[in-house]
Parts: C-alpha cells; sequence; structure tokens
C-alpha cells in the first residue's frame, strides 16, 4: 500500500510515464527521489506538520514531491497552473507554506510571486527560474535511503473559488502514523474501482493539481498500477492512449465525455478501448444522455461517484445500477446520507434539500472557522454539507439537482439550472452550456442560457429560437432558458468545473443583493 513497497519487489516497472514526452519513472526511481527530497526538507528544517506548495503542470516531478511530503509528515498544497500572482500569493500565505516548488514553464507568474511573499525557499522544477533553486539540483546530493523519522503526511487542497475565495481543507494529521496505512479511498478503491494486480494501468487526463487526480493517482500507485498522466486533455488523445497502453482504469469528468462523444465517428471508431475495466467520473453531474451513449460505447464500465475535496462523504454507483436508477450519483459508501431543508429537519423521500453527510469527519476549512461552521447542520452538528441540493429515491438512491448557491429563485419558485444545462449540452450545435439566473424586475429573477457554440456553427437569432424550442421540448417551460446569450468560450476549469460565477457576475455586476 505504498510505492517503497513496490520499489522492492518490482523496482524496474514503470511507475508512470508521461503520454506526450514519453517519459518512464520506474518504482525504483520514484522511491530514491521521494527519499532525497525528503533528506532535503529536513535539512531546511521543514518538519511534521509544517507545509509546502507545488505551484507546477503536469511533470514527472509531481509525484516524487507529493510522495516526499506524503513519507515527511507534512501538508502539500496543490495549486492551480492557471492563478495568478496574486491569487498564489493568497494560498501559500493563508497554507502556512515555508517552500514553494514552481515549474520552469510558469516562471512569469513564480518570479513575481517571489516578490510579493517571503517564504523560506523557492525551488524550481523542469527548468530555471530566475532567483529559485533548482530542486533536481537540491535533491542529488541527498541520500536516497529513508529519513529516520518517516511518518504519513497528507494533501492539503484549496477549494476552486466557484462560489467565493478559495478554502484550504486541512485535515487532522496525526503523529507517527505509518506511511502505507490505508485512508478510505484506498480502503474504496481496493472494492470498487477492482485494483487488482500488475497489469493495472491507470490514465489521468486532468491536472494534478486538482484533488480527484491527484488522490486517484496516488491511491492507484498505492496498489503497483502503472499511471499514464496527459500533459494535456485532448479527447483524441485520450482515445489513443487508452489503445497504446491498453488502459485498465481512468477518472474523467462529464465535459471530457461530451468532447469525446463530439469527435468525428471515424475518430471515435478509431481506436481500441476494449481493455478498460473501469472508467470513474465525478466533479459535475453527468446528462443522462450522454452517460447512456458512453455505457453504449465502452460497455458497462463506467462508475461515478460524489463526494469532494473536503472528504465528508461519498456515493457510489455503477453502471448496472445506474441504468436502473438514470441520474442518480449512487448510494453512500462513505458516511450516511441526509437530504435537510433549511432549518436542518429531513425531509421526505423525493423531496429536493440540502445533502449532509454524518457518522464522518466534518471539513475544516482553514482559518475560516465561519465557513466550517456553515458546513454544519443546525440541528445535527455532527452532519456537515458541500452546499449541494440533492434528493433520495425509495431505493435509496441519491440525485444531484444543484448546488444551493446557482439555484434561481423566479417568482418564488425554486429552479435549479442544471436541468437545463443537461438538455442543451446534448444539442449537437452546443459545445459549451451555462444556464444562470439574472434578473428581472417584475421575478427577481429569469432563467437565461450563455452558449458556447460548436466548432463551425453560426450564433444568431435562429439558433436561439431553435435551442430555446429544443428545451422546452423536454422540460417544464418555467425550467427552460427565456433568452440564449453565445460566448466564444465559457470560463471553465481544466478540470472540467465552470465557474459559472464569473459568469453570473458579468449580469448582476456590482448589485449588492440577488434578493429583491
Amino acid at each position: 500500500m505504498h510505492p517503497s513497497h513496490f520499489a522492492k519487489t518490482k523496482p524496474d516497472h514503470a511507475a508512470y510515464i508521461m503520454a506526450n514526452s514519453g517519459e518512464q519513472v520506474t518504482f525504483k526511481q520514484l522511491d530514491q527521489r521521494s527519499n532525497q527530497i525528503a533528506h532535503l526538507f529536513r535539512e531546511n528544517g521543514i518538519n511534521p506538520g509544517d507545509t509546502i506548495a507545488i505551484f507546477a503542470e503536469n511533470s514527472a516531478r509531481y509525484f516524487e514531491i507529493a510522495w516526499a511530503a506524503q513519507r515527511s509528515g507534512l501538508y502539500y498544497v496543490c495549486i492551480s497552473s492557471r492563478l495568478t500572482p496574486p491569487e498564489v500569493q493568497y494560498i501559500v500565505e493563508d497554507s502556512g507554506a515555508k517552500v514553494l516548488i514552481s515549474s520552469a514553464s510558469l516562471a512569469s507568474v513564480a518570479t513575481e510571486v517571489k516578490t510579493i511573499t517571503e517564504l523560506q525557499a523557492y525551488w524550481a522544477i523542469d527548468g530555471a527560474i530566475d532567483g529559485h533553486q533548482k530542486l533536481e539540483e537540491l535533491y542529488s546530493r541527498q541520500p536516497d535511503t529513508p529519513i529516520a523519522d518517516e511518518m504519513a503526511g497528507t494533501d492539503m487542497l484549496y477549494s476552486s473559488g466557484t462560489t467565493g475565495r478559495p478554502k484550504g481543507i486541512r485535515p487532522a494529521l496525526e503523529p507517527d502514523t505509518p506511511i502505507d496505512e490505508p485512508n478510505v479511498l484506498v480502503q474504496l478503491a481496493k472494492v470498487l474501482a477492482r485494483a487488482d494486480g500488475d497489469d493495472m494501468v491507470y490514465l489521468s487526463p486532468a491536472p494534478l493539481y486538482h484533488a480527484a487526480p491527484l488522490r486517484w493517482c496516488m491511491t492507484f500507485t498505492r496498489f503497483g498500477a502503472t499511471l499514464v498522466i496527459m500533459e494535456k486533455f485532448d479527447p483524441e488523445k485520450f482515445l489513443e492512449c487508452v489503445e497504446t497502453y491498453k488502459v485498465t482504469h481512468t477518472q474523467l469528468v462529464p465535459t471530457m465525455f461530451v468532447k469525446m462523444l463530439k469527435l468525428p465517428e471515424e475518430a471515435r471508431k478509431k481506436y481500441d478501448v476494449s481493455s478498460l475495466r473501469c472508467a470513474i467520473h465525478a466533479a459535475a453531474p453527468c446528462p443522462v444522455p450522454v452517460k447512456e451513449q458512453m455505457i453504449d460505447w465502452w460497455g458497462p464500465v463506467i462508475e461515478e461517484y460524489y463526494a469532494g475535496s473536503e472528504g465528508n462523504g461519498m456515493t457510489w454507483i455503477n453502471s448496472h445500477d445506474w441504468l436502473n436508477h438514470k441520474g442518480s450519483v449512487g448510494k453512500p459508501v462513505h458516511g450516511e446520507l441526509h437530504i435537510c431543508d433549511d432549518d436542518g429537519n429531513e425531509v421526505a423521500v423525493g423531496e429536493p434539500g440540502t445533502i449532509y453527510y454524518g457518522g464522518t469527519n466534518p471539513p475544516n476549512y482553514h482559518n475560516d472557522p465561519d465557513k466550517t461552521k456553515g458546513a454544519l447542520n443546525p440541528k445535527h452538528p455532527d452532519w456537515s454539507t458541500l452546499g449541494d441540493v440533492g434528493r433520495v429515491d425509495e431505493d435509496g438512491f441519491l440525485y444531484l439537482t444543484d448546488r444551493k448557491a446557482f439555484m434561481i429563485i423566479s417568482g418564488g419558485v425554486n429552479i435549479y439550472p442544471q436541468e437545463a444545462e443537461n438538455v442543451l449540452i446534448t444539442h449537437p450545435k452546443v459545445a459549451d452550456v451555462a444556464v444562470i439566473g439574472v434578473p428581472n424586475d417584475e421575478f427577481g429573477e429569469e432563467v437565461k442560457a450563455v452558449v458556447q457554440v460548436a466548432e463551425g456553427v453560426e450564433p444568431g437569432p435562429e439558433l436561439e429560437e431553435d435551442l430555446l424550442e429544443f428545451c422546452r421540448s423536454k422540460l417544464a417551460k418555467i425550467k427552460c432558458p427565456k433568452s440564449v446569450d453565445f460566448d466564444p468560450a465559457l470560463p471553465r476549469h481544466p478540470t472540467g468545473k465552470l465557474y459559472k460565477r464569473l459568469v453570473q457576475d458579468r449580469y448582476w455586476g456590482k448589485k449588492d443583493s440577488r434578493i429583491v
């Protein structure tokens, strides 16, 4: 349950391969380099319970750093490569990081961050950055044997900030925890992802600074799988990697499914994907027609879960159960599920409400006691929420409705925009869509769709009417947009998460309140 074990049992087996460059790092190399970096941490006075930050694009060095922190009892903060210098500054200072490790490809931002922060050290990987020491040169002089005080560290990840400024999720670190002690995800993966031997190849197409790619990659490394890391997602390259490396497991988000399904038919049929045994997806609700097409294409290997970086609960559903409960994100596999009204009372089966998990550790938002308290149920303070809305059917399966923050209230009626988004994304002329509430003097809010058209499609009044009618043919009129605006490119995180708040802000401007 740790790569250090596989360094002994299969030292020359590839721990991971970079999809574009082809660079391979064996389990022996990963073990040695992570040991060397761990020694470097200690030499620089970075001790158990301290924090380091990684500001990098997908790189062969990423896991060497992460595993070094994991076996040194440290918190490792993974920062989005898309952030501006002030945003990076906020995270490194808020987290209390002692060192910032940056990709040379992000040199312009990293250099500016150095001028506005005062950390203990600034290190560079994959090249040179002015004023930074090269990590590869620093650790090459260190021993490649384990440090004397090995203990388990963990990630400290920041929420994406789609509904406000990001907050760090800082779980408790127990002193002297063995580095190979299983965590919740390892225990789930052993059963649910059918991790079963040396033939496992896990393909990761998303940025490693995001919770799901990082954690799933490190989990499969604990089982001895070979990871294939895409430097950047491309739908056809993904299919090529599946065929080339005979990929058995992968983790995606629904927008990746959409992009692959919109490839020309000859491109989709060109690649052999029969090696896939488990394709996990999460991060956002998947439109039913999209998932139906994926199961039809890849077979019943699609698995879905609902969880958050906070780790306070998880549901899971396989293809068989999903086909009998279409649209569901499954039953709880970590934590107890409770659907509650605004007062904290549980609602009847089938009624929508805020999703809470009980029987688990509630999230701890670093330096934000109000947010930590706000995640707790007012009647049951041991239940916690991610702020999502959903309902449970008679069989106990959960269905996501939307994020509570994005709910539209029009004339006193609650409208969940995810429903209209799930319809509109299936239109052949739509590449991406956000459905939001915009100001309306009479009703408070009205529903609007902001659409990014497919390549070669001309936006305009005719397409707007076509999309409105398409939506009305599948949903109640009140749930459908009253109008459509067109945007060349919606603000979407590389992991697939839509920054809907940025779209909303264009229409609400500097209004003090959305309550009319």
